[in-house]
């Protein structure tokens, strides 16, 4: 059950912490959508990546490469924008979220 919690925990964290990553980058690129479109990025980024994976478990980088054009397309729907800006938004937002990453696991102390 306590495995069940925090790993619950851990996706609400890492939804939120992704949202507002994803927000504020898109922000800087000149976007005008909200919030709201912000976490359906981050809710459709995580769900294809997590099916991605679970179907291709053994073969990591084609499932790496299908989820990214995957979410790609995502983000062109969702911010009606080209590849181009779709792909400096992905990579901004993968910069970013891996500074981040760096730091929050320190900011709750040791478990």
């Amino acid at each position: 059950m306590a495995s069940l919690v925090f790993t619950l925990l851990s996706f609400i964290v890492a939804l939120i912490v992704s949202t507002v990553i994803i927000y504020v980058i898109v922000k800087l690129l000149g976007e005008t959508e909200g919030i709201t479109t912000a976490f359906l990025a981050a809710l459709i980024g995580t769900i294809v990546y997590s099916v991605v994976y679970y179907l291709l478990p053994d073969n990591m980088l084609i499932a790496a490469i299908i989820a990214g054009i995957v979410w790609l397309l995502a983000l062109q729907r969702l911010y009606t924008v080209g590849w181009l800006k779709s792909l400096l938004i992905a990579v901004v937002v993968w910069i970013a979220t891996t500074v981040v990453g760096w730091f929050l696991p320190t900011l709750t102390g040791p478990l």
